[in-house]
């Protein structure tokens, strides 16, 4: 047995059988722990969520700050031309209008590496001064104009700045967009849920160029014998003389649903009114005492 151990051809077959299970035992744990190549997407496929929305969309007229890590040279304030494009030294101009800080930024550092001017350049870019983020608000608010926007800024923060929305502005307003075909889009939006601080906060943020149009809201006017008199949105396109009694919390003890006069805009003269009748934008309503 001590001849065997010995021997210098059965130690040599030993260590090449231990040499061989122990690189084996490495080759299956690298497999079992690298992933799949197939679950990996390709990086080309990878889109930055911050770039197919960005919340600020730089575009002619907007001032920039560039600072390039390493060529202070090169740092600088620069303004975006009408098509579009920044000039860059060594590169000349290069398009960046529609594009996020951060995405103008990755666009300068691809052509500086393109041209090999750089192996791995690294820029960051600030606004300085945004001309290009501005909205318009029209119709019954406060001060209707053009305003400059910040990044984030909501629905509710433009109608802060126009004053706020006036008595007779509709519950309705909308959103002028241009899609990417150029094409105007109309977005209806909730003014209740934009102002009442016990709903939820609006989520769509306004973008350079948008419109909103707040209209003159329709109403109506119920006096006489119901207990509350006043002035009423007309929100509903088939509201019944019946219906406009009700919100006004019905009849008082002396009134008649048979004696009811209406009298629309623009007429001198009221007429009887059915219950059944439907109520007219500008529409005077009056429903007298009952005779009995």
């Amino acid at each position: 047995m001590l001849h065997v151990m010995s021997n210098p051809l059965f130690n040599r077959i030993v260590r090449i059988l231990c040499l061989t299970l122990n690189l084996a035992i490495f080759a299956t744990g690298n497999a079992i722990a690298a992933p799949p190549q197939s679950t990996l997407p390709p990086q080309s496929a990878v889109t930055a969520p911050s770039e197919r929305d960005p919340l600020i969309q730089l575009g002619p007229g907007d001032s920039i700050n560039i600072v390039v890590y390493g060529q202070p040279d090169m740092n600088g304030t620069v303004y975006i031309s009408d098509d579009g494009t920044v000039p860059i030294p060594l590169v000349g101009p290069v398009r960046i209008s529609g594009l996020s800080p951060s995405g103008a930024a990755g666009a300068i550092e691809t052509a500086l590496r393109d041209g090999k001017y750089f192996n791995d350049p690294h820029i960051t870019i600030t606004v300085a001064q945004s001309r290009s983020q501005r909205v318009s608000v029209l119709g019954e608010v406060g001060s209707a104009g053009r305003y400059t926007i910040e990044s984030n800024a909501s629905i509710f923060d433009l109608l802060a700045l126009a004053g706020g929305v006036k008595p007779t502005a509709a519950t309705t307003a909308y959103l002028l967009r241009a899609d990417q075909d150029g094409k105007t889009v109309r977005y209806p939006v909730s003014l209740i849920d934009q102002i009442d601080p016990l709903k939820s906060v609006p989520t769509r943020n306004l973008h350079g160029g948008d419109t909103l149009l707040v209209p003159r809201a329709d109403y109506y006017f119920i006096d006489g014998e119901v207990r509350t008199p006043n002035r009423y949105d007309l929100d509903t396109a088939d509201l019944t003389v019946n219906e406009a009694i009700v919100r006004a919390g019905g009849l008082t003890q002396r009134g008649s649903r048979r004696r009811i006069q209406i009298q629309h805009e623009n007429e001198r003269k009221s007429n009887s009114a059915k219950l059944n009748d439907v109520v007219q934008p500008g529409d005077k309503i009056f429903v007298k005492e009952s005779i009995f």
